[in-house]
């Protein structure tokens, strides 16, 4: 049948007119995202930084080297005390004395304080041990009547406080004093027995300078 054979191309050609109109309104979708990880930051971390100082004082040399934060420092010195003329009493004032030398090797921790204007001030102490030397020994009423030179290692300790002035970039000029004990030391002996000097201690005033290396980083 003629009109059938057309009714039914016309109503294929709507089909595909409504298809193609259909498929032109789609929109275009856009390819799928692959999420992306935020990457963490490279931070540098100022945890310290290294410094080695320097000391002098009346009859004392100091060497030393360490490691310091925001408000601590830690380090491990060596000094050399000068021959310095002990003077003690035993029976009356100023009949003993005795020439006392030693080299010593501190850990030494410090307490800095705070800074106002470029100076910090710091409190702190140290321990460790000492290589004391006794010589020229005298005594008219006390033994050793012969020779009372001696050697010997000691435990030392010290307390110290300062202050710390930033003269320049890494380097601070340190005016402060220290204590340093060492305990009882003896002279040698002879036959009629040997002496011993309680409680011998120094009081130094040091002045001396520390340059800071450039500050440790930690990667995080």
């Amino acid at each position: 049948m003629p009109g059938c054979s057309r009714v039914a191309a016309a109503l294929l050609g709507i089909a595909a007119l409504t298809q193609g109109a259909r498929a032109a309104d789609m929109p275009s979708l856009p390819p799928p995202s692959i999420p992306i990880q935020p990457v963490a930051p490279v931070t540098w971390l100022s945890t310290g930084a290294s410094y080695l100082r320097g000391d002098i004082g009346y009859r004392i040399a100091t060497f030393g080297a360490g490691i310091k934060t925001s408000w601590l420092r830690t380090d491990l010195t060596l000094d050399y005390v000068s021959p310095t003329r002990y003077t003690g009493k035993y029976v009356a004032p100023g009949d003993t004395t005795a020439k006392v030398q030693a080299v010593t090797a501190l850990f030494n921790g410090y307490f800095d304080l705070g800074t106002w204007y470029r100076l910090t001030p710091y409190v702190g102490g140290g321990a460790g041990v000492g290589h004391v030397s006794i010589r020229d020994f005298q005594s008219t009423n006390a033994p050793p009547f012969a020779n009372g030179d001696d050697d010997q290692w000691k435990f030392v300790w010290a307390g110290m406080a300062g202050v710390g002035w930033a003269v320049a970039p890494n380097l601070s000029l340190d005016l402060g004093y220290r204590y340093l004990s060492f305990g009882n030391l003896h002279t040698g002996s002879d036959a009629a027995g040997s002496m011993t000097f309680r409680n011998v201690a120094g009081h130094e005033v040091r002045v001396g300078l520390r340059w800071s290396f450039d500050d440790l980083r930690e990667y995080r």
